[in-house]
């Protein structure tokens, strides 16, 4: 990927707040959808106010982890790692400068009474991707929002499955993910350490 470093934002649906990344399901690499490969086919210059680009190729990416979003029931996450963010943290405990993580957000599949549907494995059943979401993580980005939504050096955007800067609050990521300092602000990042 040629992007300077991208990590998931856990954006999703309408107005969404951010994932806790528990447990891992087994088996939670999977090949991406038909649906998701045609939406990122075309190649895309989408970018947002902080410079962010759209990652078309984040397909090429490691998928390190697959699972039910716990604080959005209606959501089912995939997020893909390039190799710095791979690496884990380093002795300071965050990840690298150049770290890229995108999250594939699908709504779960609903019955005809509005309920999830769920698996026999008592997983959420995806239905279509609603948002590919990204954080980059660079040294310019320190020191660019309130202290309530500060996040060390990550910054974050959205985007359509098309490849479209999304109209979403981000503030929303930015207050969900500002309080994990210890983590470097991610859910996450026990996931990319054991790689």
């Amino acid at each position: 990927m040629t992007t300077k470093g991208l990590v998931a934002v856990f954006v999703g649906g309408l107005a969404v707040g951010c994932a806790d990344q528990g447990a891992s399901q087994p088996g939670s690499v999977e090949p991406a959808p038909v649906e998701v490969a045609e939406a990122v086919a075309a190649p895309s210059v989408a970018v947002t106010e902080q410079g962010i680009r759209f990652p078309a190729d984040y397909l090429s990416l490691h998928n390190y982890l697959s699972l039910d979003r716990t604080q959005n029931p209606d959501q089912i996450i995939r997020l893909f790692a390039n190799d710095t963010a791979l690496a884990g943290p380093a002795e300071e405990g965050g990840l690298a400068f150049g770290s890229v993580l995108v999250a594939e957000v699908y709504k779960a599949k609903l019955d005809e009474d509005g309920e999830v549907v769920t698996s026999a494995l008592g997983r959420r059943m995806r239905d279509k991707l609603a948002l590919i979401a990204v954080m980059e993580k660079r040294q310019e980005f320190s020191g660019t929002h309130a202290a309530a939504l500060a996040n060390g050096h990550w910054e974050f955007a959205a985007f359509t499955p098309d490849g479209a800067v999304a109209d979403k609050n981000l503030d929303t990521c930015r207050a969900c993910h500002a309080p994990l300092g210890a983590t470097d602000h991610l859910f996450s990042i026990e996931h990319l350490a054991q790689r």
